[in-house]
């Protein structure tokens, strides 16, 4: 974790294509919320420094994100899965790297989260969470075709609608934020590659 005292850094690396301004430059709440994350974290990830380019969208993408985050019917783990998913499907390198590693420590699974980014339907998983894949991939890959039979088929594996919509809503935020990612060339923080990738043996 960083000292609490200590000024984050955005990093000019963090996207390549659009200019990531200076930390002291933002405003309050901006500067505010990156300062948490960084704390929390231990670094700044850089989906904050590069979303920081437009202020105003950074509270919309991150006020969204804590909605399908904090509030939803999913586990935090299911989560991961789907972002994972739906990020190797769009072959998103920030998010598939990023959110590996999130998946890899709430799942406390080392491996799943390469997997499931490979071809999630030959990953380690539940029939449940398949089914939960197999919908967040269609949605991702082809939204037009999907209909009620899909959402049968989760009722089937056992999620309610409150879950579905939840399922929905994260595949559809992160078909934006993969999209944003792969529009600036966000590239993902170095500490993400090894987080996770021991299993604790205590």
């Amino acid at each position: 974790m960083a000292p609490a005292d200590e000024t984050p850094t955005l990093r000019d690396n963090a996207m390549t294509r659009f200019p990531v301004p200076d930390f002291e430059d933002l405003p309050d709440d901006l500067q505010e919320r990156i300062t948490e994350e960084a704390d929390q974290a231990g670094f700044t990830p850089n989906v904050f420094s590069a979303m920081a380019h437009r202020p105003e969208q950074f509270r919309a993408f991150f006020g969204y994100y804590d909605a399908i985050h904090e509030r939803s019917s999913l586990a935090p783990e299911e989560i991961e899965m789907i972002i994972v998913a739906v990020s190797g499907t769009n072959d998103c390198y920030y998010c598939i790297v990023a959110h590996g590693a999130l998946l890899r420590i709430f799942g406390e699974a080392p491996l799943l989260a390469d997997q499931i980014a490979a071809n999630h339907r030959l990953a380690d998983i539940s029939e449940e969470h398949r089914a939960m894949l197999d919908f967040a991939v269609k949605l991702t890959e082809s939204p037009g075709r999907v209909d009620e039979s899909d959402l049968d088929r989760l009722r089937e594996a056992g999620f309610d609608d409150e879950a579905i919509w939840d399922i929905g809503s994260v595949v559809a935020y992160y078909n934006l934020a993969n999209r944003m990612a792969l529009m600036t060339d966000m590239r993902p923080n170095e500490e993400f590659h090894t987080m996770g990738r021991t299993q604790n043996k205590d």
